[in-house]
């Protein structure tokens, strides 16, 4: 296998022909696998999800079209059990444009998936689906048999999720069915669309386009039957929706997803 070693501290790379932007210090660049680890069928009678969730930056000049393939996707699989989310990573933002929607935390998910992954460097774009594969963010083929696999995979969770939204708060009662041993329950707060026009980096001059944008990641109690979350004051004149997901803590593997209805 050749590797190609990168000496500076961000750049992009092109591999199996799309380019990616990847972040290390003097090590391997490889790439991306398309999955690290074997998925399991499930014993559960459970219907199949898919959620997808795209590392991306506006700092990066590889992720528009990722952005751009999330949309599409969004589109595509109207009424489908199909929950894209997209993290804004932070780890750009030292070449000259703060993406407005990054956030630290977002790039430690995302670090967390490349050890769970054994991967050798975060990179993007970057879409993990179900917590178990791994693609270039680009790469549409890939991600699309993915979804479909995963839509024929039973799982051994479900997830309901029902709420309203009054006075700048939403109250959301869940309900987790299955074991719910090592695994942590996460309410992702989404903004559906926005826009920005980049003034600086790598996109400087572009007018880019985002759907489906975590603007927080919140845990909350497995154990519980509610809680209740404070809508940020920017959120609350866009179209937002709430998005659910249960998480093995051990390996990643996303077990049960939902919207709030």
């Amino acid at each position: 296998m050749n590797w190609t070693k990168i000496k500076k501290m961000a750049g992009c790379v092109a591999v199996a022909g799309v380019t990616v932007c990847s972040l290390s210090l003097n090590v391997a660049c490889q790439t991306p696998v398309a999955e690290k680890r074997d998925q399991q069928p499930a014993t559960g009678d459970n219907k199949g999800f898919a959620l997808v969730e795209l590392y991306t930056s506006e700092g990066c000049s590889s992720c528009p079209p990722a952005d751009q393939l999330m949309e599409k996707l969004q589109l595509e699989n109207a009424g489908k059990p199909v929950y894209v989310v997209a993290f804004h990573v932070d780890y750009w933002n030292q070449l000259g444009w703060k993406d407005k929607f990054s956030a630290a935390e977002f790039t430690a998910r995302q670090r967390q998936y490349s050890d769970w992954m054994k991967l050798e460097t975060i990179y993007t774009p970057q879409v993990v689906v179900n917590g178990v594969s791994e693609y270039v963010g680009s790469n549409e083929r890939s991600i699309v048999k993915a979804i479909d696999a995963s839509l024929n995979r039973a799982t051994d969770n479900a997830l309901t999720l029902k709420g309203r939204a009054d006075s700048g708060k939403v109250q959301v009662a869940y309900e987790v069915t299955g074991s719910t041993k090592n695994k942590a329950l996460y309410l992702a707060l989404v903004q559906k669309k926005a826009s920005s026009h980049v003034m600086a980096g790598e996109n400087e001059g572009r007018q880019l386009s985002h759907v489906q944008i975590v603007r927080e990641l919140i845990p909350v109690d497995i154990t519980n039957k509610s809680t209740t979350i404070n809508l940020p004051a920017t959120l609350q004149q866009e179209g937002w929706e709430l998005i659910g997901f249960v998480q093995n803590k051990g390996n990643g593997s996303i077990t049960a997803a939902a919207r709030m209805n």
